[in-house]
């Protein structure tokens, strides 16, 4: 009698995008699942996380992370449940955290930093790839270490992208900390959510604004001025808050959608030279270099998410075949929070 194998469905990278991806860049692909080995354990999908920086390994370019490969399947976080295994650490029915998404099925031994274990009694289990995960992390770490923010410093903090994954919760961050919140996004709908959930203190719709009029608007809602620009954007968005930075002001750059899918080399902002007189400071970072804070984000997240301090929105698009539609609306702003695939339950 021939054994049945399992066959998993899986996203492969067909071709790599010129501009602004399209579904044709990607491809599903069926797999064989090869028997397990002696110490490795077997994964079925349930969720999996799209993100930005993904269109930055689409290219074949030298980055602080490898480029995904032609007709190999894509990479990025994702929870799923154990259904074999042959590992006495990892046994079936563990949840676990791991690296291996865009697929339905994946097999790992354990080793390495990318596994890990997590608790499906203490947060929904999609929470570790948001809130609780790296998404949430990028925001503290941002925060709290780039910009140095402590606690009751009355600063004006400006966010980008403020009703994204990060964004969102750095608004938040600072709302606990004591500060004066000001958010971009581009709909109304965003804007909405932020004064009315995240409770930010100002929010205007950059779309309905113009990106040429983005410095007057920022100038009128921090009259003050800024102390901290927490940037997703780039572009015009950074250009605006350099325009509008107090001296000795700080600059997080986090991210620059605006630039990921350009075809030629964009221009520097065209006032940079004021970052020198008034000394400013501004500062790229990327959240695995600081995996060592991860056990302080750990307690202070969870205290403001128990104290009810922390609101959390996600977009939720289900099947591993429309994870590609998933990654795509990113970049058209259709996401609120953090964008999810779901993958199984």
């Amino acid at each position: 009698m021939v054994k049945e194998r399992l066959v998993s469905h899986e996203i492969h990278l067909k071709q790599r995008p010129v501009g602004m991806p399209t579904e044709d860049n990607f491809q599903l692909v069926k797999v064989n699942i090869p028997d397990l080995k002696d110490g490795e354990f077997l994964v079925r999908n349930i969720w999996m996380s799209v993100d930005p920086y993904m269109r930055g390994r689409m290219r074949e370019i030298r980055s602080y992370i490898s480029p995904f490969q032609i007709g190999e399947p894509l990479e990025g976080g994702c929870i799923g449940q154990i259904i074999k295994s042959n590992n006495d650490r990892f046994t079936v029915g563990d949840y676990v955290l791991g690296n291996l998404g865009w697929r339905e099925y994946w097999l790992s031994d354990g080793s390495g930093s990318d596994v890990m274990k997590i608790d499906p009694n203490l947060a929904p289990i999609q929470w570790y790839l948001g809130i609780l995960g790296l998404t949430g992390l990028t925001a503290y770490v941002g925060l709290l270490k780039i910009a140095q923010l402590v606690d009751n410093s009355n600063s004006t903090i400006f966010v980008s992208a403020a009703a994204g994954a990060v964004g969102s919760v750095a608004c938040q961050i600072a709302k606990i900390k004591g500060c004066r919140v000001i958010g971009s996004a581009g709909s109304q709908e965003k804007v909405k959510w932020l004064l009315d959930q995240a409770k930010v203190d100002h929010a205007f719709n950059y779309k309905e604004v113009g990106e040429g009029n983005i410095s007057a608007e920022l100038g009128k809602s921090c009259p003050g001025r800024i102390d901290i620009y927490f940037d997703n954007v780039g572009g015009k968005h950074l250009e605006a808050a350099i325009d509008n930075m107090k001296t000795f002001g700080r600059i997080v750059l986090c991210g620059m959608i605006s630039q990921y899918n350009l075809t030629s080399t964009p221009t520097g902002p065209s006032n940079l030279f004021l970052a020198v007189p008034n000394r400013l400071k501004l500062q790229g970072f990327i959240v695995r270099d600081h995996y060592n804070m991860l056990n302080e984000f750990y307690v202070d997240m969870s205290k403001w998410i128990g104290e009810g301090k922390i609101k959390w929105r996600e977009t939720v698009i289900e099947g591993i075949e429309n994870a590609p539609k998933a990654f795509l609306s990113l970049f058209k702003g259709e996401n609120i929070g953090k964008m999810l695939v779901k993958i199984g339950f």
